[in-house]
């Protein structure tokens, strides 16, 4: 029986960006967007809207600025039906004059994406965002670092009582949790957010972004995040496709997906590597930052799982 509270956000072209810089092509964002529209998804994100003085314009695609201009474009023509456009702002690098007044743009919700110990700029990048109109969620990342940490109650608690987010999501950055901390992390949002969503975005490390997704899901939270075939950074997220064939709610068609997928995800593995990886699974295993197995897989030795391993064991203290 479908949840009919729960929402679906489609973050391709937002997390996929951070394989290829955010260099997706127009015809590719268009894609992505008007087939979530005919799915029935409840929102799809474009990308970041971060300040260009701390990314540079000449390094990073498009879509990691998400110019009002390009948006228009990405979206003109396109019958949108009950789907809303979401972006992403990092609290550590954006600044609320990044974003104009809701009555002026064709977003409905920006997200802020924190750590812990940046929640007091999520906290002034999210109010800055309700009082300009938007929807606003925010996302605190790395949260597999937090699990025993003394600030994550005190930074939801001021997220409560601070903020009028609808959501605060439980982000797994490292593809580390397992259905036992799923619970148990999902469970301590809602004890200090009474009157918020807890939302889902996991990370595929160890092929659990679906089945975590799924116990997120049995625990109530209702904001959940999926991304077409996977497509995101190192091993990806949870398959967007995989998730409302899950949910059986029948205002999702997944014709349009499949179409998508086939068209437009596929040959993008040409230029772009994704998906499930034994460097990713050991960064996984080991709750730590994919950057190094990334570097490792653009490497001639991406195949050397032995010396990859060996060489994070011992920088952790592990080996």
């Amino acid at each position: 029986m479908y949840r009919p509270q729960i929402k679906v956000l489609d973050c391709t072209i937002r997390d996929g960006g951070l394989a290829n810089d955010s260099h997706f092509s127009l015809e590719t964002v268009r894609a992505v967007y008007k087939a979530c529209c005919q799915a029935g998804i409840d929102y799809v994100e474009l990308g970041y809207r971060n300040s260009k003085e701390m990314f540079s314009p000449q390094e990073y695609g498009l879509w990691r600025f998400c110019d009002e201009e390009h948006l228009r474009r990405a979206v003109d023509g396109i019958d949108p039906g009950g789907t809303k456009l979401s972006v992403m702002q990092d609290a550590h690098k954006a600044v609320p004059e990044d974003i104009l007044p809701a009555d002026e743009s064709v977003v409905d919700m920006i997200r802020i994406a924190t750590y812990v110990k940046d929640v007091d700029k999520a906290i002034r990048l999210a109010n800055n965002a309700t009082d300009k109109g938007y929807e606003a969620t925010i996302n605190i990342m790395a949260i597999s670092h937090e699990m025993g940490g003394p600030f994550l109650d005190e930074a939801l608690q001021q997220i409560e009582e601070e903020t009028s987010v609808q959501a605060v999501y439980v982000v797994d950055s490292f593809g580390a949790l397992y259905s036992e901390e799923v619970h148990f992390l999902v469970s301590r949002f809602q004890k200090f957010l009474k009157t918020k969503e807890v939302g889902a975005h996991f990370h595929n490390n160890q092929q659990l972004a679906f089945a975590n997704t799924i116990e997120a899901v049995i625990r109530n939270a209702n904001y959940l995040d999926g991304t077409l075939y996977g497509l995101g950074r190192a091993a990806g997220n949870c398959p967007t496709e995989l998730l409302i064939g899950f949910l059986k709610n029948p205002k999702f068609r997944i014709e349009p997906i499949l179409d998508v997928i086939s068209t437009t995800i596929l040959p993008l593995r040409e230029g772009i590597e994704w998906g499930y990886h034994i460097p990713y699974m050991l960064t996984g295993i080991l709750d730590q930052h994919p950057r190094e197995a990334m570097a490792w897989m653009n490497s001639e030795s991406k195949n050397d799982f032995v010396s990859f391993y060996r060489m994070l064991t011992e920088e952790s203290g592990e080996a």
